[in-house]
């Protein structure tokens, strides 16, 4: 079961409700096991990567029931602070777990992590911030060897608003004496969960959502119950998809707020968007139109995780369109698989030029990352004929059961 294959060209309607927000329940799962008490967190998505996190938790000794979206974690057997390569190149969040188990532990080993092949993401601005608290690190032959004992409050300045840094210092800092300053921190709504979560369970942390977040330590945290906000790509990749095939969906749970950058780049006469009580109903308005430029940025700016389903989008938009990825140097992957549908683009390299297509036709595609493999499918739900997308894992570490959704809402796609 390892491809989807799309019969395309059918208008999508209905709801969908938005699944929990992968980005923001796997730092809460490291957030976890910190704590003395059992934890629960609801609303979490079955998704690949929470199941490789909850693999790595288990690895170190918590007890992690998963069961009807929610998590229970009892981190009180947990007696490991090391973390294997073969756990943690299956998931680029385990880094989240250097700063959990530094807290926890005061040691920790953690294999370089693993995931998508989008780019670099070099790991340096983790180790410069820990080591800025006074945390000593060794880095050998692909692991990095961290002693916390003497670890304490201090200010740290991000050289780039690095979203897992932050989320790392955030999650060491919490059980540290005295208080620790983040200055540049990334200014992302999971940041913002993140300190609701841990505040629950008795942290002292304020300015999540700003350029300073302030840590000031504590000599425990306890248990809590928690419910994962929704996930703002996923709003975003559905949105796509309803105007990519013409069609009227509404999104249920979804908050506007958190992806004002994607619907503030649709013209409005592609489509309507309104919201009330918690829905975002979105319904198109004939062929989308192109817009002239985009440019990822940092949280509030356009999401690069948003990226490759909005190409996706432009491809079939009347005009052209100019998309530059400046967050990781290897995010367009995708697009020898789009061209192979037909689409008109020109990379030249971190900028693509799109020209909008009347159509794509189906072909045969492979999900070479995560957000490229939705973009995949959107095109295969726009285009005319059938598409095969292959290598779906990759998919699936982001979306749950992306083809149910979409079948619901009247799309003919099946996974073999």
């Amino acid at each position: 079961m390892n491809k989807f294959v799309i019969y395309g060209g059918k208008k999508l309607f209905g709801e969908v409700e938005i699944q929990g927000s992968k980005n923001a329940v796997l730092p809460l799962l490291a957030g976890a096991i910190i704590t003395e008490e059992k934890v629960t967190i609801d609303n979490v998505p079955r998704l690949v990567d929470v199941d490789n996190m909850i693999n790595i938790l288990k690895s170190l000794g918590a007890d992690v029931v998963f069961e009807n979206k929610r998590v229970v974690v009892n981190p009180e057997g947990i007696s490991s602070f090391s973390i294997s390569a073969s756990l943690a190149k299956e998931l680029r969040s385990s880094i989240f777990l250097l700063g959990a188990v530094l807290a926890r532990k005061k040691r920790a080993i953690v294999a370089y992590p693993g995931g998508c092949d989008i780019g670099l993401r070099p790991i340096d601005i983790h180790i410069k911030a820990l080591k800025d608290l006074g945390v000593k690190i060794e880095e050998t032959a692909g692991y990095i060897y961290c002693d916390a004992n003497e670890m304490s409050g201090g200010e740290v300045y991000l050289d780039y608003p690095s979203v897992g840094a932050t989320e790392n210092v955030i999650l060491s800092s919490v059980l540290s004496n005295g208080m620790t300053i983040i200055y540049n921190s990334a200014r992302e709504p999971e940041i913002v969960e993140l300190q609701r979560f841990l505040n629950l369970c008795g942290a002292r942390i304020i300015g999540a959502g700003t350029s300073k977040i302030t840590i000031e330590g504590v000599s425990r945290l306890k248990g809590c119950s928690y419910r994962t906000m929704p996930d703002r790509i996923a709003t975003g990749t559905y949105a796509i998809a309803t105007l990519m095939t013409g069609g009227e969906v509404a999104l249920k749970g979804a908050k506007i707020g958190d992806i004002n950058s994607i619907f503030s780049k649709i013209p409005k006469n592609s489509c309507n968007i309104t919201q009330s009580n918690g829905i975002i109903f979105i319904k198109a308005k004939g062929n989308p139109i192109s817009v002239d430029n985009v440019s990822t940025q940092p949280y509030p700016g356009f999401p690069t995780d948003l990226q490759a389903p909005f190409m996706a989008l432009q491809t079939i938009s009347r005009g052209t369109c100019v998309i530059t990825e400046n967050i990781f140097e290897n995010r367009f992957r995708h697009v020898p698989e789009l061209k192979k549908m037909g689409a008109d683009i020109i990379i030249k390299d971190r900028t693509a030029v799109i020209k909008g297509v009347p159509k794509l036709v189906g072909a045969e595609v492979y999900a070479r990352d995560l957000r490229g493999g939705a973009s995949l499918v959107l095109a295969g739900l726009s285009a005319e004929g059938t598409t095969i997308v292959n290598d779906t894992y990759h998919i699936d570490r982001g979306y749950e059961n992306i083809e149910k959704v979409f079948t619901r809402l009247g799309a003919n796609i099946i996974r073999i």
